[in-house]
């Protein structure tokens, strides 16, 4: 099967989030699987040094942008057999010193940014490479399921695939002023509440939502989420009108990545069989953190953007209150001012028992969740969520709230004590973190449950290769006309 897919970053050439990491994996494993996959991508400034030698195919080709017509050169990378990756290089768009922004702001020009990009979908699929699947990754990308249908109903597009829309995060829109429709050079009767317009704007998101042939997010409890006014964002009335073309499939980890048994940022590698590096992690972990080195005290952590959706305000306050009993907390994470103002002040008023490095380290994001012996992650919500599949993976216990992916992923004693592998909880507040604390800290007096949560959580398998697999079957039921999807007519109530 001949499958492209399109994101707006790619691990390991660009990265701000989870996006990367999933569609940088889902590529290698289907491509592993036997499947021709190829990946389309813009090539920003830092992939542009380090991949010098990129091939370009048969020179520069115009694009119709508005009035303009821009030249992009497209750039070839084949980085393992089955894999290939195609750079739209367009400097005066993408080498820039941000992805979409930089300090905070978005750049102004980003529906122009991404409007080319997803023409640059289409034409890659239709002029050079004709797969079977687009499968379009968040609204960056969100024009190309429509341009697809638009081609092919007007255009001549005999053989055009069908196409796959992904929802990695609701929130994230891709909403711009009406008058950057024009950039599209489709016609206006697609802009309206049945199709591309949402409240007054064009949005990319909900042209990808309407226009898609099917759509997936990224874990199934997500997918009942977002048809709710709770969790929806807005567009909860279009998504419950495509709920039998929705389906949610729980991201995997790249465990040739993330997996204590050979992970290289580890001085101490350890497995389910053999537990005691861990405790030596533990133990440089507080050496790094400045912390007291103590194997008996609780160390719990944190890795995070640190922003309102991912639980960062209530995971302020239940620290103030926890602080005070035996344990120790480590952060890594940056985000919204007033958070990390939140912690460097927590810091300095528990200076033995807490500490945090505002910003990113990938090799300390590996070492905190070797060391560490619970995962807090009490998201508002959450679409999947990497990191407490990590954390299960190197015997982190996660502490969750029970939503969208993480409740998908962690299994508490109430459900089954047999499956064990983190501990849950419901009502968001700091409070009901706290409480979820304090069942932590009884667990870790039990030694033999302790290591029971462990080793359920090294021993889940969340690998690609089953994520893969779900993928494909969806991709074969399409080919097969089992699950064609339809394009929903909804009302302007719902749009």
């Amino acid at each position: 099967m001949k499958i492209l897919l399109a994101s707006s970053e790619l691990h390991p050439y660009s990265k701000t989030g989870g996006l990367a990491d999933m569609v940088g994996a889902m590529a290698k494993y289907l491509a592993r699987a036997g499947e021709d996959v190829s990946v389309i991508t813009p090539l920003y400034r830092d992939p542009s040094k380090k991949l010098p030698r990129l091939k370009s195919i048969d020179g520069p080709k115009e694009i119709t942008l508005g009035t303009g017509r821009v030249r992009v050169v497209f750039r070839r990378s084949e980085p393992e057999p089955g894999l290939t990756i195609y750079f739209v290089d367009y400097p005066p768009f993408f080498e820039r010193a941000g992805l979409y922004g930089e300090k905070g702001m978005d750049y102004p020009d980003n529906a122009a940014r991404f409007i080319l990009f997803s023409k640059c979908v289409a034409y890659l699929a239709r002029h050079l490479i004709h797969p079977e699947i687009i499968h379009a990754h968040d609204w960056q990308s969100g024009l190309a399921p429509l341009l697809v249908q638009h081609q092919k109903g007007y255009d001549r597009w005999d053989d055009a695939p069908a196409t796959c829309f992904t929802i990695h995060n609701l929130a994230f829109q891709g909403n711009f002023p009406i008058d950057t429709y024009r950039l599209t050079n489709l016609p206006w009767d697609y802009l309206r509440p049945e199709g591309a317009e949402f409240y007054g704007k064009f949005s990319l998101l909900k042209t990808a939502l309407f226009y898609a042939d099917f759509l997936t997010t990224v874990s199934p409890k997500y997918a009942q989420e977002i048809t709710t006014q709770e969790f929806g964002c807005g567009m909860d009335g279009i998504l419950r009108a495509r709920r039998n073309s929705l389906v949610g499939i729980l991201n995997g980890v790249d465990y040739t990545e993330w997996d204590p048994a050979h992970d290289p940022e580890l001085k101490h590698p350890y497995n389910p069989d053999n537990l005691e590096g861990k405790d030596a992690e533990k133990l440089e972990l507080q050496r790094t953190f400045g912390l007291a080195k103590s194997a008996d005290v609780p160390l719990f952590g944190t890795i995070s953007r640190l922003t309102e959706q991912k639980g960062i305000d209530i995971q302020l306050g239940a620290l103030e209150e926890m602080l005070a009993s035996p344990m120790q907390f480590v952060l890594l994470g940056n985000g919204d001012a007033r958070f990390e103002r939140g912690f460097q002040e927590l810091t300095k008023r528990f200076p033995e028992k807490a500490a945090a490095r505002i910003g990113f380290d990938p090799k300390l994001a590996h070492q905190i969740e070797a060391g560490i012996d619970f995962f807090l992650m009490p998201s508002r919500f959450e679409p999947c969520g990497l990191n407490q599949l990590y954390s299960l993976r190197y015997g982190s216990v996660p502490i969750v709230r029970a939503t969208g992916g993480l409740d998908d992923s962690v299994r508490d004693a109430r459900e089954d004590p047999e499956a064990a592998n983190g501990i849950k909880f419901e009502e968001y507040s700091a409070g009901a973190l706290a409480k979820a604390m304090r069942k932590a800290l009884v667990l870790y007096e039990h030694k033999e449950l302790l290591r029971h949560y462990r080793l359920n959580g090294m021993e889940s398998d969340f690998s690609w290769e089953r994520t893969a697999r779900e993928y494909l079957r969806l991709y074969e039921g399409v080919g097969r006309g089992d699950w064609t999807g339809t394009t929903p007519m909804v009302s302007r109530s719902d749009r």
